[in-house]
């Protein structure tokens, strides 16, 4: 039987590119439209130098073109030490290996041991660390405001202190219709900011189609994650995306930087606030250790896991008991 092909038509829809020097009021117009519909959209005039931008691609590309002897001093799946270097996070799980290597790094809420991060990146992700928390906190309170919520009811830390950022590197492959970069899945936390190379490969699921993102200049690419559809009611939407194996020479670099909370224990929902008669809770409550147990169980498997806590048409949820998480 022959391997069936990966379907990669390129419809012609695009992912929407919001200047964030516009007046506010227009950002969040276009933010929450961005995040309720197609759940991606690129960001440019963020506040983030270009030369920065640059040195945190080029340095992680350096890590991944390091000889293979250097390199696999720091092949860990153990992220006790807050990094590891490796092809999947879930490789005894997956079914197929992706085309692509990945450094991991844990930012918070505990830092690192920066000794087990390469030096020849270390010091381009410690600095990397301190611009996007700043442009994240000032995008989650824009996607807060687009709620008609408070500005800081998303920037809440309990949603935000979890952070964690990966270095993947895409070498070419000769067959690419034949594999994948990294399978289709939606991202378990709050928010992604994405920063990539100038090499086409990350695709957006819209209906039956996948949408190329396009690298833009000095753009970032920003991703609702699981936990924000969820805390929003299904308002904002996480969206499927996966990337292609890589069929050029260059390899393609992406730097996707992942904000989520971090208490276990802590019960987690829709938020009161965004909860009514006339839109009832979609989601039943549930803490952060169950939550990412069912991540880990469905591997990289498209929306398992928020379809896994959505609740059933026979149970009954009241305004007053949605989410233990103020």
């Amino acid at each position: 039987m022959p391997t069936p092909k990966l379907n990669t038509q390129k419809p012609k829809l695009s992912i929407p590119i919001i200047d964030l020097s516009d007046p506010q009021s227009t950002v969040v117009d276009q933010i929450h439209h961005s995040a309720s519909t197609l759940g991606f959209f690129q960001v440019i005039n963020h506040g983030i130098p270009m030369k920065v931008m640059d040195h945190v691609l080029s340095s992680v590309k350096s890590f991944h073109e390091l000889p293979e002897t250097t390199r696999m001093q720091y092949y860990c799946r153990d992220m006790s030490h807050g990094a590891g270097y490796f092809t999947n996070f879930d490789l005894y799980e997956s079914k197929a290996a992706h085309w692509r290597d990945s450094l991991q790094v844990r930012l918070g809420p505990t830092p690192p041991e920066w000794e087990y991060v390469p030096e020849v990146c270390r010091k381009a992700l410690a600095e990397w660390d301190c611009e996007v928390v700043n442009l994240g906190e000032e995008l989650m309170g824009m996607l807060s405001e687009g709620l008609g919520l408070e500005r800081e009811r998303l920037k809440d830390k309990s949603f935000m202190d979890s952070r964690n950022l990966s270095g993947h590197y895409y070498p070419y492959c000769p067959q690419p219709e034949l594999t994948i970069g990294l399978k289709w899945h939606t991202d378990p936390g709050m928010l992604t900011v994405v920063l990539q190379n100038e090499i086409v490969g990350l695709q957006v699921k819209h209906g039956e189609d996948w949408i190329d993102v396009e690298p833009v200049p000095g753009g970032l690419v920003i991703n609702i994650a699981d936990m924000l559809q969820i805390l929003s009611n299904d308002i904002y939407k996480s969206v499927e995306h996966r990337v292609l194996a890589n069929p050029l020479r260059e390899p393609r670099v992406s730097v996707p930087y992942f904000f989520g909370p971090s208490k276990v224990d802590t019960l987690y929902g829709p938020l009161p606030e965004l909860v009514a008669p006339q839109k009832p809770a979609i989601y039943r409550q549930f803490t952060l250790a169950d939550f990412m147990q069912r991540y880990f169980m469905e591997e990289l498997q498209g929306k398992t896991v928020t379809n896994y806590f959505k609740v059933s048409n026979a149970e009954v949820t009241t305004l007053g008991k949605q989410v233990d998480h103020t």
